[in-house]
């Protein structure tokens, strides 16, 4: 017991706990401070992996684009509804079923 009264009595460890405490709360870097910048650099991770990936795919899709005529036709078709001359284009939209209708 005397030795934990004079290790709070000792002018250096209280000045050393003081410190602690101050970094650890106070501080403009403290804990929380520090646990929301490191959640912040994890979430711009996976937006820059999730970037890079949509990059990667973008460009082999233009690649294929600028290279093969059969699939710029079918994304043409596809994407912004265009048709020969010849055709008659249709586009089927699904009905959405409501499934808050009652029978009552």
């Amino acid at each position: 017991m005397k030795k934990a009264i004079g290790l709070f009595g000792n002018m250096y460890f209280l000045a050393a706990a003081v410190f602690v405490v101050w970094m650890m709360f106070f501080d403009r870097n403290d804990l929380m401070s520090q646990y929301e910048y490191y959640s912040q650099r994890n979430k711009l991770r996976e937006e820059r992996d999730f970037y890079i990936r949509e990059t990667e795919k973008v460009r082999k899709d233009l690649n294929e684009l600028t290279t093969d005529r059969g699939k710029l036709e079918k994304f043409a078709r596809e994407k912004y509804l265009m048709r020969k001359d010849n055709e008659d284009v249709y586009v089927i939209i699904p009905e959405k079923k409501d499934e808050d209708k009652s029978l009552f």
